[in-house]
């Protein structure tokens, strides 16, 4: 037998490749002692010192009920680590779906204004300098050493390939299935999930859904007897809204079966079975009653679920269904301009398409109306409703707070506090500015290229 000759450490690292690498370095750290209590605590006390502004909107308290104060008075909120593992279980990469993770276990608590510590992204304060990082990362190491490791919390598995249309119908109900019980713990009366309209800023709940209903029904210019399809009608609201208060004929559709048959009893309720007519359908099937159908078409907080790669056949698709003349409102969340100070390779945005809307994506503004143009939509008008949205939510966590018992019943511990989290973060994603909702008005010319629109917007703000 030949004698093997010892291979060089290059030769060896090249052999291992990088995922032998790190197999190795994971057994390394494994292979260390465990941290000692003290040690963990020291390590997140200087850590903490570090990175944290001195000036925050949140109080944080460790497990041993010490307590780093804000800064500001009084402080906004109060984040609890509630043992010893709960930091370097949120140290781990990528940071973002970390953290969100760590909070659906119960590894940290936040009681009070989410928002107060969702703004630590932007108040992210100093970034260390060369001296202190060493120094920042042994502890970094030493803490995730000293946090064992965890399951994850459960979230949705969907099969198929993405944005398929029995995909999307799974994303959909893991979303919106969730329970209409649930829902109607914390949304108005009429049940809309969507951005509701504040025009003097001091309206109820209930009065901004309506006033935002009647707002799209205005852009619209809906007239007694046209056509309207309902794109994502969810529970109803707005196809009874605009059948009740226009008399228009309406077509809803929605991939959810919880919603289908609430929104179905509402119409059976108010009497409106000949007008209104509520389908399970994909808006991809729409065109199967043939084309040029409606005289207006409305998409209410769908788009975000259609996913960048199927958006030319979206806007083609209610192209096909408009009759020429025909209008179209387009009203959905898209990314912010405002950029937060914490680095991005520390973020990955997978947490919210895990566990809150599964292949959800959101497009800048300009993107949307780039494909909505390049299927021959006139854009007619746009508007940012950000502060309106940001509004809406802050009335549905502190609905949904009032009523967190029957919550908890309902969902259990960890979907209730992933709803808590998701509801909390993004009414302070909207305020500054992360996030963003468009409503664009679309038209679809006529032979003459004439649209029904009056030249003046004023209608629109009686």
């Amino acid at each position: 037998m030949p004698k093997l000759k010892p291979r060089s450490g290059r030769a060896v690292r090249a052999g291992l490749g990088a995922a032998g690498l790190g197999a190795l370095a994971l057994a390394a750290r494994r292979a260390q002692p465990s941290p000692s209590t003290e040690q963990v605590r020291a390590a997140t006390l200087r850590l903490l010192g570090t990175l944290l502004p001195a000036e925050r909107g949140f109080d944080l308290e460790l497990w041993d009920g010490t307590v780093l104060p804000a800064g500001r008075t009084p402080a906004q909120a109060r984040l609890t680590l509630k043992t010893e593992h709960a930091l370097g279980r949120m140290l781990r990469l990528p940071v973002d779906l970390a953290l969100g993770e760590a909070y659906l276990r119960g590894d940290f608590d936040i009681e009070g204004d989410f928002g107060a510590v969702a703004g630590l992204a932007d108040d992210f304060g100093e970034l260390p300098t060369l001296a202190q990082v060493p120094g920042l990362l042994a502890d970094v190491d030493l803490l995730r050493r000293g946090a064992g490791e965890m399951p994850r919390p459960v979230s949705v598995s969907l099969e198929g390939e993405q944005h398929s249309r029995e995909r999307d119908q799974q994303a959909i109900q893991y979303h919106y299935d969730v329970s209409n019980d649930f829902y109607k713990l914390w949304l108005d009366e009429r049940m809309v999930y969507s951005c509701a309209y504040f025009p003097g800023g001091q309206e109820t709940l209930d009065e901004a859904q309506t006033a935002k209903l009647d707002y799209i029904c205005r852009k619209l210019q809906l007239r007694p007897g046209e056509r309207l399809l309902d794109i994502g009608c969810g529970w109803g609201g707005l196809s009874l809204y605009a059948a009740q208060h226009y008399g228009v004929q309406v077509l809803g559709v929605t991939l959810s079966q919880a919603q289908l048959q609430e929104g179905q009893a509402r119409v059976r309720v108010a009497g409106l079975e000949g007008q209104v007519q509520l389908e399970l359908r994909d808006y991809r099937d729409v065109l199967s009653r043939g084309p040029a159908q409606f005289d207006k078409i409305a998409s209410v907080g769908m788009a975000e679920h259609v996913g960048r790669r199927n958006m030319p056949e979206y806007f083609r698709s209610a192209y096909a269904a408009l009759k020429p003349g025909g209008l179209m409102l387009n009203h959905a969340i898209g990314d912010g301009i405002g950029q937060a100070r914490v680095p991005m390779w520390l973020q990955s945005g997978n947490f919210a398409r895990k566990y809150v809307f599964p292949d959800g994506e959101l497009l800048p503004v300009w993107e949307t109306l780039k494909y909505a143009s390049e299927q021959l939509f006139e854009v007619r008008d746009v508007e940012n409703l950000r502060e309106h949205y940001a509004l809406t939510i802050g009335h549905w966590a502190a609905r949904l707070e009032a009523h967190r018992p029957e919550a908890l019943a309902l969902l259990g511990e960890e979907r209730l506090r992933l709803w808590r989290l998701y509801l909390g973060a993004t009414s302070y994603y909207f305020r500054k500015g992360h996030l963003t909702l468009f409503q664009s008005l679309l038209a679809k010319p006529d032979a003459e290229r004439a649209v029904p629109l009056p030249l003046s917007r004023a209608g629109l703000y009686r």
